[in-house]
C-alpha cells in the first residue's frame, strides 16, 4: 500500500502493517481489525491522512513559539480541498446517511484514547454535506481541548494529522458505551454497559443518564435506570434532533445484554486489551460496533501468585506516587530480600525480591494476602496502617470478611517466634530500658552507629564495573538490613513511654493534646536538615549577590551554572550539601539524581525562603514556639491526674520528646545506602557509554542490578524503557490497594460525606487554619507562600522544605505516625491527613479551613 492512497475501504485496512497507524488514525485501525474477525462494523471507508496532508499546510503556525488553538481551526477550514480529495469523498461515500467520524494518528492509543477531542457528525446525507463534515473534521484537530490534550501527553503538533471515516448509518433503536473491565473499579472482564433509546450521542456527550448495566464474570447483572433526559435522534432528511427521555425504568433487553457482554470479551479478546466500545442496537436487535479503543485508566494488573491477591503499593504507602526508574525497583527488590532474610524468609535471587513484591506500571507492591490470613498478622497490618497509612487500613477493613482474605493461621507463635529471633540478636529489650533510664547516651549511640556505618560503606577504593555492581547489590541486601535493628530500641523506647502517658492520662486528655506533646520534637534528622536550609537562606538573605542570583534566575538554569554562584551561595551550599547532599525529592527510588547531583530543589526552596521577612513565621521562631507549647501541655496534662501519676506522666512525656525524633533514623540509613550504591553504579554507568554499550551515563538507572553487572549493548533497551517511564509519568491514578483481577477496594468502599461539604481525615496535627489552597502534586520547582494550606497526595523527606512556610497540610495518604503527620505537628501545623480524593476535590477551591483537631477540612471560598 502506498502513502497516496486516498481512500481505504474498512476491510482494506491491514491493522498489522506498522504504516497503518499513520496512514488511516487509531479509530479506523480498529474498525479495519473488527471487520478482518468477522464482527458487525457498519460498512464504510477511510478517507486517509494523504488527503489531511495534501489539504492542510499550518507550518508558520506551528514553527511559532506557541500554538494558538483557534488559529489553526480558521486556517484548516478556509484551505481549499483539491479537486482529486473532493472527487474522492463523493465517489466512495455510501449510498444513504452516513456517519462521519474523525481518526487521528494520536487516538485510541494504548496510552491515551483522546475520547471525545475530535468532532463526529451523525445522519450526514449527500456528497457535499459529506465534504463539509470531513472538512469540521479536520479542523477539529486543532480545538483547544485536543491542544491542550496533546500538550498533556507530551505529543509534538506537527507529528500529527487526521483521517476520517465515513460509514452507513446504523438506525438505533439503543445505542451506548460498553466497556470490557469496570472503568470505576478495575475489576476485569466484568462488563459495564451504558445505553439509551435513539443515536449513542447522548450517552458520549453526557446529554442523557443512561440505564446503567454491570455483567460480572459470572454473568450476574446489575441494572440501574438512568434518571432520563435529552436523547439524540436521526432526524428525516439529514442530521439530527433531540427528544425528552424520562428514564426512571430498566428497559434494555435481557438478551442484548447478554449479546453485547459476550461481545465485548470477544472484542477484547482479539484487540489484546480491554476495550471502551461503542455500539447501537437496530430494529432486528443485532448489535453493531461503530467504534472500539482502549481503557486506557486501568491500572496494570499486579502480577502474583495464583489466586486472587491483595496488593498494597509501597510508592503510594512512600509518599513517590511517580514510577521508579528500574535500578529503583531493582534497588527495592534487593534491600527488600534483606530484610526478608532477616525476618527469616528465604529468597533465592535478590534481583527478583521476596515473593510477596510484585511490580507494576513502574511502581512496587507489597501482597498482604497471606498477612491477612494470619490472625496477628491482621492485628500488626491494622496497627502500622493505622498510624502510618490510616486510609488504607480502613479500607482494608472493608475486605476481611471476603473468603479470599480469611483467617487461615491462627497461631501467633511462628510469627512471634521470628520478632524474638530478631530481638535477641540485635538485644533490642535491653537497649529499650537502657534508652528509658539513660535517652541522651541512646540518641548519641544512634547517631554515631548510622554515622560510622556510612563511613564504613565500601566505594572509595578504585574497582572494576563487576566489583562495583557487587557491592552495590551487597550494600543493598546486606549491609542495609545490620543498622536498623539497633537503631530501633531509642525511638521504641520512646514510643512506649507515650503510650504509658497515654493510659494514665485516660479520661483527662483533650482531643489533640498528646500529639501537641510531639511538637518541635528534637533530634530528627528531617527536620534538622529543614532547619539548616532555613538557616543557609537567613545568611543568605544578608548578600545582595545571593538573593540576586536566586530571585532573578530560574532554580534549573542556576543549578546549571555552578561556576557563576555568587561566593557565599556557594560555600554555603557546599556546607549544606556536605551533610544533607545524600537526600532528594523520592529519594528511594535509588535511579533519581540526589541534592548533591542536582541541587535544583533546593535553589527553588531557598528562593522562597528568602522573600520570607515575617519574624513571626520564620521556621525556627515556629519550631521554638512548638517546642514551647508541647512543655506547657506537659505540665497541664501532669496537673490534671496528680499525685504519682503526674510524676510518671512528665517522665514518660519528656522521654517521648527525647526520643521518638529518632524514628526518622532508619530512612535516613536507607538514603544513605541507597546514595552510596548510586555512586557505584554511576561509576559503573560512564564506563558503559565510554565503550558504546549506553548512550548516557546516567541510562545505567535504566537498567536492573543484574544487567549493569554485563557487557551488553543496552542502548535499545534503555530506549524502550525511557518511553515506558515517560508515559507512567503522566498516569494521574495509582491505586493504593488493588487486587489482582484489577479492582480497587477504595473504590467500592461507601464513603459518608458530612452534609456541610467538609471532606474528613485522619487527625493529624492539632489546631485550626485558614489559609488559601495550594495543591501541588511534584515538590520540584513548587511555590509556597507564607500561610498557604499545602494540598498533596502525600510527603517523603524531600518535601519538608516546603513545610516552613505553610500554614497548614491536606494529605490523601497518611495516618497519625506518617511523615507527613510527624512533621506536620513538629513545625505546629494544622494538619489532616487519609483525606480521600483531597487533590482532585481541592483544586478548584480557593480557600479552607483546616481542622486538625477533629479532621475535617471545609472549603469557605
Amino acid at each position: 500500500m502506498t502513502d497516496d492512497v486516498l481512500v481505504l475501504p474498512l476491510d482494506a485496512i491491514d491493522p498489522a502493517d506498522p504504516a497503518a497507524l499513520g496512514r488511516v488514525g487509531g479509530k479506523a485501525a480498529n474498525l479495519g481489525a473488527l471487520v478482518r474477525a468477522g464482527f458487525a462494523v457498519p460498512a464504510g471507508v477511510c478517507l486517509t491522512t494523504t488527503a489531511y496532508r495534501r489539504t492542510v499546510a499550518l507550518g508558520p503556525l506551528l514553527d511559532g513559539p506557541e500554538l494558538v488553538a483557534a488559529d489553526a481551526r480558521a486556517a484548516v477550514l478556509a484551505s481549499p480541498v483539491p479537486d482529486e480529495v473532493a472527487d474522492a469523498v463523493r465517489a466512495a461515500c455510501p449510498d444513504g446517511p452516513v456517519a462521519v467520524r474523525s481518526s487521528a494518528t494520536a487516538e485510541d492509543l494504548p496510552d491515551a484514547s483522546f475520547a471525545g477531542q475530535q468532532d463526529t457528525f451523525l445522519n450526514v446525507v449527500g456528497p457535499d454535506a459529506v465534504l463539509d463534515a470531513v472538512r469540521r473534521c479536520w479542523a477539529s484537530l486543532w480545538t483547544d481541548r485536543a491542544v491542550a490534550y496533546r500538550e498533556a501527553h507530551g505529543i509534538d503538533h506537527a507529528t500529527v494529522a487526521l483521517a476520517v471515516v465515513i460509514q452507513r448509518m446504523v438506525d438505533a433503536r439503543w445505542a451506548g458505551v460498553l466497556f470490557t473491565a469496570n472503568p470505576v473499579t478495575g475489576r476485569r472482564s466484568e462488563a459495564v454497559i451504558d445505553a439509551a433509546p435513539g443515536l449513542g450521542e447522548a450517552v458520549v456527550s453526557g446529554s442523557v443518564d443512561p440505564e446503567h448495566v454491570v455483567v460480572d464474570p459470572g454473568g450476574a447483572v446489575t441494572r440501574r435506570a438512568g434518571a432520563g433526559g435529552t436523547l439524540v435522534l436521526a432526524r428525516a432528511g439529514g442530521g439530527t434532533e433531540t427528544a425528552a427521555h424520562a428514564g426512571g425504568v430498566t428497559s434494555l433487553p435481557a438478551d442484548a445484554v447478554r449479546a453485547l457482554a459476550a461481545l465485548g470479551h470477544r472484542v477484547e479478546a482479539l484487540l489484546g486489551a480491554p476495550q471502551d466500545i461503542e455500539w447501537a442496537l437496530d430494529a432486528d436487535g443485532t448489535p453493531w460496533l461503530t467504534q472500539s479503543r482502549p481503557i486506557t485508566t486501568l491500572y496494570p494488573l499486579v502480577p502474583g501468585r495464583p489466586g486472587l491477591r491483595l496488593f498494597l503499593s509501597a510508592n503510594v504507602a512512600q509518599g513517590v506516587f511517580r514510577p521508579l526508574t528500574p535500578a529503583g525497583l531493582s534497588a527495592a527488590r534487593h534491600a527488600g530480600t534483606g530484610v526478608a532474610r532477616l525476618l527469616g524468609v528465604p529468597v533465592d535471587d535478590p534481583e527478583q525480591g521476596p515473593p510477596m513484591l510484585a511490580q507494576a506500571g513502574e511502581r512496587l507492591f507489597v501482597d498482604l494476602t497471606d498477612v491477612l490470613r494470619s490472625r496477628i498478622g491482621r492485628r500488626g497490618a491494622a496497627g502500622v496502617l493505622g498510624v502510618m497509612e490510616a486510609r488504607s487500613a480502613a479500607v482494608i477493613a472493608t475486605q476481611l470478611d471476603r473468603p479470599e482474605l480469611s483467617v487461615t493461621r491462627r497461631s501467633p507463635l511462628p510469627a512471634l517466634r521470628r520478632v524474638a529471633r530478631i530481638a535477641v540478636r540485635y538485644r533490642i529489650p535491653p537497649a529499650v530500658v537502657a534508652a528509658w533510664i539513660r535517652p541522651a547516651r541512646a540518641r548519641q549511640r544512634a547517631f554515631a552507629l548510622v554515622r560510622t556505618a556510612g563511613e564504613a560503606l565500601p566505594g572509595r577504593a578504585r574497582a572494576g564495573r563487576v566489583e562495583r555492581v557487587e557491592r552495590a547489590r551487597w550494600m543493598l541486601a546486606e549491609r542495609f538490613v545490620q543498622v536498623p535493628p539497633r537503631t530501633a530500641a531509642a525511638p521504641v523506647a520512646g514510643f512506649l513511654a507515650l503510650g504509658l502517658a497515654a493510659r494514665l492520662l485516660r479520661g483527662h486528655a483533650r482531643p489533640g493534646e498528646l500529639g501537641t506533646v510531639l511538637r518541635g520534637v528534637p533530634h530528627n534528622v528531617t527536620t534538622e536538615m529543614d532547619l539548616a536550609l532555613w538557616d543557609l537562606a537567613v545568611r543568605l538573605r544578608d548578600d545582595p549577590d545571593s538573593v540576586a542570583a536566586l530571585t532573578g534566575t530560574g532554580p534549573a538554569q542556576l543549578a546549571g551554572r555552578r561556576d557563576t554562584w555568587p561566593p557565599v551561595l556557594s560555600a554555603g551550599m557546599a556546607d549544606f550539601l556536605a551533610a544533607h547532599g545524600r537526600r532528594a525529592v523520592a529519594e528511594i527510588d535509588l535511579g533519581l539524581p540526589r541534592w548533591s547531583d542536582d541541587p535544583t530543589h533546593l535553589l527553588g526552596v531557598l528562593a522562597n525562603y528568602v522573600r520570607l521577612t515575617d519574624p513571626d513565621r520564620a521556621p525556627d521562631a515556629v519550631f521554638a514556639r512548638s517546642a514551647a507549647e508541647a512543655d506547657a501541655v506537659i505540665e497541664r496534662l501532669a496537673g490534671r491526674v496528680g499525685g504519682w501519676r503526674a510524676r510518671v506522666v512528665t517522665v514518660a512525656l519528656r522521654r517521648a520528646r527525647d526520643l521518638v525524633g529518632l524514628r526518622e533514623l532508619p530512612k535516613y540509613w536507607l538514603v544513605t545506602v541507597l546514595a552510596a550504591a548510586r555512586a557505584e553504579l554511576a561509576v559503573v554507568g560512564a564506563d558503559l557509554a565510554a565503550r558504546g554499550r549506553l548512550e548516557h551515563p546516567d541510562d545505567v538507572f535504566f537498567l536492573s542490578l543484574t544487567e549493569a553487572r554485563q557487557d551488553f549493548d543496552r542502548r535499545d533497551l534503555v530506549r524502550t524503557r525511557r518511553a515506558a517511564y515517560d508515559r507512567e509519568l503522566r498516569r494521574r491514578h495509582v491505586p493504593r490497594l488493588v487486587y489482582s483481577d484489577g479492582t480497587e477496594p477504595e473504590a467500592l468502599a461507601p464513603e459518608t460525606a458530612p452534609a456541610d461539604g467538609a471532606l474528613t481525615g485522619v487527625p493529624a496535627s492539632a489546631g485550626t487554619v485558614t489559609g488559601p489552597v495550594r495543591v501541588i502534586t511534584d515538590p520540584l520547582g513548587a511555590h509556597l507562600d507564607p500561610g498557604d494550606v499545602l494540598v498533596c497526595p502525600s510527603t517523603d523527606p524531600g518535601w519538608t522544605p516546603l513545610f516552613l512556610t505553610a500554614g497548614g497540610l491536606v494529605m490523601e495518604m497518611g495516618g497519625s505516625n506518617s511523615h507527613g503527620a510527624v512533621v506536620a505537628r513538629e513545625y505546629g501545623l494544622p494538619a489532616v491527613v487519609g483525606v480521600r480524593d483531597a487533590v482532585a476535590r481541592l483544586s478548584a477551591v480557593t480557600t479552607v479551613r483546616v481542622d486538625g483537631t477533629g479532621g475535617r477540612v471545609e472549603p469557605v471560598g
